[in-house]
C-alpha cells in the first residue's frame, strides 16, 4: 500500500477532500492495511480520531458537499477566500464544530427506532449486505483519504464527513442515530464513510450472543427478517469471525 501524507493548502496531481486530509493511500492490498494504518496514526496523534473513505471518493464527496448545505447543520461561506489556505482551514474547523455541537443537540438527534424501516431494500439487497462483509476490502476506491479531526468521541467523525443527501437514503441525523447504536450496544466504533456505506470496527469479533442481537438489530433496521433468512444466517456467521462491519446507508444498494 502507497502512503502518501498531505500538506494542508497543497494543490497538484491530487485534489484532498479537505484540510483535514492526513494522507492518501492508494494500491491497496486490503481493508486491514488500511485498518493498520488508521491504529498507527491513532498512536501517534492522540489528540486526534481518523476517519477514511471509503466506495466512490469522488461521489461521497459530492453527496456530502450536499449533505453539508442541509439547515440543520449548514454553516455560512460567503466571507470565505477559498484562495487563502489558512482562511479555508479555519472555516473547515469552524464548521466542523458546528456540526460537531448539532450532532450532539437533541433537538436534532434523531433516534434508532424512528430509523427503523426507512429504507426499503429488496432480499437481493440484503445479499448485497452480505456480500460486502465477505469481502470487506471491496468497499474501498482505489484511493482512500485518511481524514485527522479534532473530535472528542468516534461518532462525531461523521461531521468531518456528512452524508445522506438523497431523499430516500438515510440523513446526516439518521447515519448519525445507526453509528450511535452500533458503538453504544454492539461495540463498534465508527471509522468510515462512502457514497453508500458505512464502516464499524470492533476490538474483536463479538460473541454467538453478541452477534445474535445484531443480527435483530439489523432485521429490524433493514427488514427482510423471514425472506432473507439465509442471508442474515450468514452475516451473523461472518460478524462472529470478523471485527469489521459495513452498513449500507442508501437505496438499492444490491
Amino acid at each position: 500500500m502507497k502512503i502518501r501524507l498531505v500538506e494542508n493548502g497543497e494543490t497538484g496531481a491530487y485534489r484532498p477532500v479537505d484540510s483535514f486530509s492526513y494522507a492518501r493511500l492508494s494500491e491497496i492490498g486490503s481493508l486491514d492495511e488500511v485498518l493498520a494504518f488508521v491504529s498507527r496514526s491513532r498512536a501517534a496523534n492522540p489528540e486526534a480520531r481518523f476517519l477514511c473513505t471509503l466506495d466512490d471518493l469522488n461521489q461521497c464527496c459530492y453527496t456530502s458537499m450536499h449533505a453539508a448545505g442541509n439547515d440543520r447543520i449548514e454553516w455560512p461561506a460567503e466571507s470565505v477566500d477559498f484562495d487563502d489556505p489558512r482562511a479555508v482551514h479555519a472555516f473547515e474547523v469552524a464548521r466542523l464544530e458546528h456540526v460537531v455541537a448539532r450532532l450532539d443537540d437533541a433537538r436534532y438527534r434523531t433516534t434508532w427506532e424512528a430509523v427503523a424501516g426507512t429504507l426499503r431494500p429488496s432480499p437481493a439487497d440484503i445479499a448485497a449486505l452480505v456480500a460486502t462483509n465477505r469481502d470487506a476490502s471491496a468497499v474501498l476506491d482505489d484511493v482512500v483519504y485518511v481524514q485527522r479531526l479534532p473530535v472528542s468521541r468516534d461518532d462525531l467523525l461523521l461531521a468531518g464527513l456528512p452524508n445522506g443527501y438523497f431523499s430516500s437514503d438515510w440523513d446526516v441525523f439518521q447515519n448519525h442515530a445507526v453509528i450511535r447504536r452500533m458503538e453504544e450496544l454492539h461495540g463498534y466504533r465508527f471509522f468510515g464513510i462512502g457514497a453508500s456505506w458505512l464502516g464499524f470496527v470492533a476490538d474483536a469479533p463479538p460473541n454467538a450472543q453478541g452477534a445474535a442481537r445484531l443480527i435483530e438489530d439489523l432485521t429490524g433496521l433493514y427488514g427482510h427478517a423471514g425472506d432473507a433468512s439465509d442471508a442474515w444466517r450468514e452475516l451473523e456467521s461472518l460478524a462472529r469471525r470478523s471485527p469489521t462491519l459495513l452498513l449500507c446507508y442508501t437505496e438499492d444498494f444490491a
